[in-house]
Parts: C-alpha cells; sequence; structure tokens
C-alpha cells in the first residue's frame, strides 16, 4: 500500500459555470498536483444553483469525481432521493433525520486505500433544531473508524466559529475538516495541533462577477427592500474554481500539508449538458 494519499476537495459548484470549470479543469488538476482522489461539494449544481439531480452526478462521476458531498440544499431536486438511497459515494448532511434519504458520510476506495467523508451541517444561523454536528461527528467517527482507512469532514456551516470549534474538537480524530457553504474561500488553511487538517471554506466554483455565484441585481433588490426575491446564477464572466489539496500520512493518518487552489478561467463554454 502507497505510504501518502492526496486528495482534493473542490468547494460548492454553483449551476451551469461550475459544473463547467470543474469539467475543463478536473484532468489538469489531477495531473498537476499529482492526486489520488477528488471530492466536490455539489448541492448547488443544478442549472438554478440549488440542488444536485441524477444527470449532473452521473457527469461527476464520469469526470473523475470520487464523492460528492451536500448541505442545506440536498432535497431541493427530488429526483436525486433514490440516488441517496443506492449509492456510497454522495452524502446528505448526517445531522439532519434519520428519515431523510441517504447517509450522512460517503465512502470510496482508491488504491485499496477505503477512504469515507462525513458530511454535516452547522446550526448556528441555519436550522437550530438539527441534531448536534458535534455529537452525530462522535457517534460516526466510532463507526466508521474500524472500517475506513482514512476519514474527512465536509461541515457545510454559516458561522466560522462554529466551523473552527468543530475543526478543534476533532482535531487527532480525522484526517481533514473543511467547510463549506458560504462560497467564499477563506485563508485560514491550516494543520491543527493534533495533525488534522483544516479551512474555514474551501470556496465555491462560479462566476467571478457574482455574488456567491448568483446574479447582483435580485440580491441587491432584496438587501434594499427585504422582499423575497427569487436568486438567479451568473453565467456571464470570468468563472473561478477554487478548493484544497490535502496530503495525509497513511500510517499516522495526520494531514502533512494543506494548499489552497483558486483558477480563474474566461474561456469556458457552457452547454446544456452542465
Amino acid at each position: 500500500m502507497q505510504n501518502n494519499l492526496r486528495i482534493a476537495f473542490i468547494g460548492d459548484i454553483v449551476g451551469r459555470p461550475g459544473c463547467a470549470i470543474l469539467k475543463k479543469w478536473i484532468a489538469p488538476i489531477k495531473k498537476k498536483y499529482e492526486l489520488d482522489a477528488v471530492i466536490v461539494n455539489g448541492e448547488n449544481s443544478s442549472a438554478r444553483g440549488k440542488g444536485i439531480t441524477p444527470k449532473i452526478f452521473k457527469m461527476f462521476k464520469e469526470i473523475g469525481v470520487d464523492a460528492i458531498t451536500t448541505g442545506n440544499h440536498a432535497w431541493f431536486k427530488k429526483e436525486i432521493f433514490s440516488i441517496f438511497c443506492e449509492r456510497d459515494d454522495i452524502a446528505r448532511p448526517a445531522n439532519f433525520p434519520d428519515v431523510c434519504p441517504g447517509k450522512g458520510y460517503a465512502l470510496f476506495n482508491v488504491n485499496g486505500i477505503e477512504v469515507a467523508i462525513i458530511n454535516l451541517q452547522g446550526r448556528v444561523f441555519m436550522h437550530e433544531h438539527l441534531n448536534c454536528p458535534f455529537r452525530v461527528a462522535d457517534e460516526l467517527i466510532d463507526y466508521l473508524k474500524p472500517k475506513v482507512d482514512v476519514i474527512f469532514v465536509d461541515f457545510h456551516a454559516e458561522a466560522t466559529s462554529e466551523k473552527k470549534c468543530l475543526g478543534m474538537y476533532l482535531d487527532g480524530r480525522v484526517s481533514g475538516v473543511f467547510g463549506t457553504h458560504m462560497h467564499v474561500q477563506t485563508a485560514d488553511d491550516s494543520i491543527l495541533q493534533n495533525g488534522t487538517s483544516y479551512i474555514s471554506d474551501v470556496g465555491c466554483c462560479g462566476a467571478v462577477n457574482s455574488v456567491i455565484g448568483n446574479k447582483y441585481e435580485p440580491i441587491l433588490r432584496k438587501f434594499l427592500t427585504q422582499m423575497l426575491t427569487r436568486f438567479e446564477v451568473e453565467e456571464e464572466g470570468p468563472i473561478q474554481l477554487s478548493g484544497i489539496v490535502v496530503n495525509v500520512d497513511l500510517k499516522t493518518k495526520k494531514s502533512t500539508s494543506i494548499e489552497r487552489i483558486q483558477l480563474i478561467d474566461d474561456q469556458i463554454v457552457l452547454t446544456k449538458d452542465n
């Protein structure tokens, strides 16, 4: 078995632009960083920016994505429910009620290494009545440790305080804790005291000239009027891909490095397939 595991975790894929830049750049990124695996958060990957469809799930797998996590928009497309139930390589937040479709972790095997990524959702400024993500993490780590070689966590949360607290709480018990949901890449990537790689938010894949992947004008209108407004995915202009690359020592299960990726491309062609 190899000594190290190198994975990329790519932030929230937003609409057709996010899908298109991932599709174009996943192979070059794998080659450049000598990756063993790629994990993406796909909860915003549908054309309107909410939810994921079976067609997009299939595309992710065809281009070489090993596992998909989600978040508060996991349930927006009902047609994905059967995929959540049938597949092991897509996860929904574990601290939703047990009756919800799917599991709170995704599993995949790379070069004989069994990998799990736990998906959790924050409660601060979000769904306050969800189960405690800290206690759910305890339960899932105890369950998964005898079954897998490496465990990561996608913490889909709003508050950086909640994210950092979970990172420190799990330090040394998982190989990485990666924040999603804010769509803005933070600069606090680090290896915590006991060897867990951490970042508050990996960022997103979507239009650069946007508000977290969406058109500026409807969101401004909502701020100005406080009225309900339908957000629209921004599809014009340059598109960015944001994420991290992490290296894990398979003997110690500790991360030895974490590196931010931010790539901007103004030559992306959007198609109906996205």
